[in-house]
């Protein structure tokens, strides 16, 4: 009986980490174009965020309300960078997984600096 139940959960702990086949990427190679696209919008996805930590709205609010609030300004360019990878025939989980990864970065690279201005300023005061 114990044996029976045991190989009916490990058959079913099996067939629950199956893999789904639509969400597999065959290792397939994007072109060299594409890889230039995405960077580029990775640049502009840099650049607006630092763009939008320079101005001073952000300098007067808690470091992480200003994070969000700047997070939020630039989210739009993921979602261009999100596109070139589906063109690309990119699964969406390996594309939103990589974007993911890279607004968790620069959330944290964000939240660090604002941060460390916001303690400046009120050392200084």
């Amino acid at each position: 009986m114990k044996k029976i139940l045991f190989l009916t959960i490990l058959l079913a702990a099996v067939t629950a980490f199956a893999d789904d086949a639509k969400n597999e990427w065959n290792n397939t190679t994007l072109s060299d174009a594409t890889i230039k696209k995405i960077q580029e919008t990775q640049y502009q996805y840099k650049k607006c965020v630092g763009s939008e930590m320079q101005k001073t709205t952000y300098q007067e609010l808690e470091s992480r309300k200003a994070t969000e609030a700047i997070m939020k300004q630039c989210e739009s360019i993921l979602g261009q960078m999100r596109e070139i990878y589906l063109a690309e025939k990119v699964p969406g989980i390996i594309a939103d997984r990589h974007l993911k990864q890279m607004r968790m970065q620069t959330t944290r690279n964000v939240l660090q600096s604002m941060m460390f201005g916001e303690a400046a300023r009120k050392s200084g005061q």
